[in-house]
Order: structure tokens, then sequence, then C-alpha cells
């Protein structure tokens, strides 16, 4: 009886073991560089792990799982006041600048901050970086709420980066960052597939 007792307790805990490793969301990192070299980099990495790598970094600004960000000038303006406005709002089209060399929005939409910055051909009708591109680069950040919070979380010349970890980790498959430009493609994302497409 005693056997059956300790064989019924190791199989649930492999059982929670496996069904937490299958829930475990994973955060994904794709570069492709589009020169010569075409070099490709894939970074695949649970969140449950990165969570309990951060803390063990102490390494220029990264200290603690948090970075440093000395040149971020907050002394006139309540970042964390700021944040709270912009997601007690309504879903709204806040900044939006139009030039000759670039379009930017920043915007909340259901729950998350958007941020896109489109930079548009050359005067003269020529694609930046003589590609032949319809556009010198592009980017797409799209971060919930809680997560930005999360990231703001720590002390006013902090990004808390462990935090920011862990907030990911109730989401489901999202795109965060996106970039796309003549030298590289860069994309950020969590979900629950252990490696990148």
């Amino acid at each position: 009886m005693k056997r059956n007792l300790w064989a019924l307790v190791v199989l649930a805990c492999l059982s929670a073991t496996g069904t937490a490793a299958a829930a475990d969301r994973w955060v994904h990192v794709k570069v492709i560089d589009n020169g010569e070299d075409g070099e490709k980099v894939r970074i695949n990495i649970p969140l449950s792990l990165a969570e309990k790598i951060l803390p063990t970094i102490n390494a220029d600004r990264l200290r603690d799982g948090k970075i440093k960000v000395n040149e971020l000038t907050t002394d006139r303006v309540d970042l964390r006041a700021l944040l709270e406005a912009v997601r007690s709002a309504q879903d709204n089209e806040f900044v939006t600048v139009d030039s000759r060399h670039e379009s930017v929005r920043v915007a909340k939409q259901g729950g998350f901050m958007l941020i896109k910055v489109e930079e548009k051909n050359e005067p003269g009708g020529k694609a930046s970086h003589g590609t032949g591109r319809k556009h010198g680069s592009d980017v797409d950040i799209k971060i919930p709420f809680p997560v930005v919070e999360a990231l703001l979380s720590g002390d006013k010349d902090e990004i808390n980066v462990l935090a920011g970890i862990r907030a990911l980790g109730n989401y489901q498959d999202i795109d965060l960052v996106s970039v796309n430009d003549a030298d590289s493609t860069v994309r950020i994302w969590v979900d629950s597939r252990n490696v990148a497409d």
C-alpha cells in the first residue's frame, strides 16, 4: 500500500511538472541580417528560465533584473502618473507626427500601448539605403499596459525587466516588437511554443 501511495505521489509530481512546462510561455527573439553575411539569430527562452536567470546577471547597467537608465530625464515628468492617465483614458490615437521623412503614431487600443514608426522615402523618390524598398524602416511595438506598469515598477531611473517578464507570463500569443529595414529584420514575441517559426 505504501509503495502505491509513493508511486501516486511521484506520478502526481511528474504530471504537475509536465503541466507547468507545457503551459510555460516562451519569449522569442529573431534577428535576420539582410547584408552579405546573412546571419540569423534565434533566441527561445521560457519566461520561467528568464525569471531565474535575470537576477543572477550583474553587468553594466543590468543588475538584479533591472536596467539603470541614467540618461532618462524624468525630473519634470512623473512617468507613472502619465502612464496611469493614459491607461485610464479611452482608446485613442494620442500622438501622430507626419513629416517628409517619417510617420510616428502612439496610441492606446484594447489595453495595449501601440507605437508605430514608419520611415518614408527620401525626397526625390529614392528608397532609403538604396534598396528599392518602399520604406527605409518600419517599427511596430505592442505592449500590454500591465507589462508597461511592471517595467516602470522600479525606481524612477530603472526599467524593471524582471517584473516585465513576469507580467508577460499572463498573456497568450503576442507579438511585441517588429523592426524591418534594409539592414535587418527583428521580431520579439511570446507564445507557448519552444521554437521560433
